[in-house]
């Protein structure tokens, strides 16, 4: 098997690697601190805005997976030079760059999210995010990288623990039998990618030629809205009815006063204000994974969630 890199080890580049240490390959996972090593993967710690040392540490790799994102509010000025830095270390090393985006690109739309649609954001982290692929994406036409981007609505599911929409204001609150305040409408459908799809597709793209060069979006279940998902894991962790309400205004407005985070959702409202629906039919047409089945994602997560909530107490 080969080496494979991994930038980040948030919930998706932990998941990443470990799928990658699974299936026999050597994997290196690139952060700012690092960490103690598990089986089979190595754990490396350097800034990866540093094209130099990224290149170095990239050196004998044939994939390289980008799964870091600065702090939410600070993207507009460290997102660039992270994808300048690792498209540089691609280039010079020859490893294919597979990207972990976003549907922030897109902006509002009407009607569902499909990779044809232009990258059109108005708002500052929908615009840096969309000029990082379209970055990537020059070279390649160039002929300069290899390069993919996988796209993942909200993702949920074992390890996502902050960031997701149904991590920390839903799951934790739900298996207490609490009521649940939401972003934005809590009736509008939304489709939400279990973050094991979002591994599996990472990995599978890297290996076929034919998917490179473009974006694709991760295999994604049908929409269904914050209540229905808050119901369907609540009656899985045997809490329903749960009582799901949405955030007033005021309450927004004044965290956000307080909260980066919060501050920074603004841009993004529009995608629960109003039915946000992934089309991943195009991936499926040519590629094998597929999401998986709702009831299995439910447990897995509700699952996920008692055990942590046991060793923490």
């Amino acid at each position: 098997m080969s080496l494979k890199v991994v930038i980040g080890n948030g919930p998706a580049g932990a998941a990443t690697a470990r799928l990658l240490a699974q299936q026999g390959h050597t994997v290196r996972v690139i952060t700012r601190t690092g960490r103690s090593p598990e089986p089979g993967i190595e754990h490396i710690a350097l800034d990866a805005a540093d094209p130099r040392r990224l290149t170095d540490a990239v050196r004998g790799a044939d994939a390289l997976y980008h799964c870091a994102a600065p702090p939410y509010h600070r993207w507009a000025a460290q997102w660039p030079p992270l994808v300048s830095s690792v498209c540089a270390a691609a280039e010079e090393t020859g490893a294919v760059l597979v990207l972990l985006g976003n549907l922030y690109g897109y902006g509002p739309v009407d009607g569902p999210l499909t990779e044809d649609l232009p990258l059109a954001a108005t708002g500052p982290k929908g615009r840096v995010r969309a000029a990082g692929w379209e970055q990537a994406r020059d070279l390649h036409r160039q002929g300069r990288v290899k390069a993919v981007e996988v796209r993942a609505s909200d993702f949920f599911g074992p390890g996502v623990t902050d960031g997701g929409h149904l991590a920390a204001r839903v799951v934790p609150r739900l298996l207490r039998g609490k009521p649940v305040s939401v972003l934005g409408d809590p009736d509008a459908p939304h489709s939400w990618t279990y973050l094991p799809d979002v591994a599996r597709a990472l990995t599978e793209v890297a290996g076929e030629e034919r998917a490179w060069g473009r974006a694709w979006h991760v295999p994604t279940g049908p929409a269904l809205s914050t209540r229905e998902m808050t119901g369907r894991l609540a009656t899985e962790a045997g809490t329903a009815p749960v009582t799901v309400r949405a955030l007033p205004p005021a309450v927004l407005g004044a965290l956000s006063l307080v909260s980066p985070l919060i501050r920074e959702l603004k841009e993004i409202r529009y995608q629960f204000d109003r039915p946000f629906v992934v089309d991943s039919s195009v991936y499926e047409a040519e590629f094998t994974v597929r999401a998986t089945p709702l009831d299995e994602q439910v447990k897995a997560t509700v699952d996920w969630w008692r055990e942590r909530s046991g060793a923490t107490g």
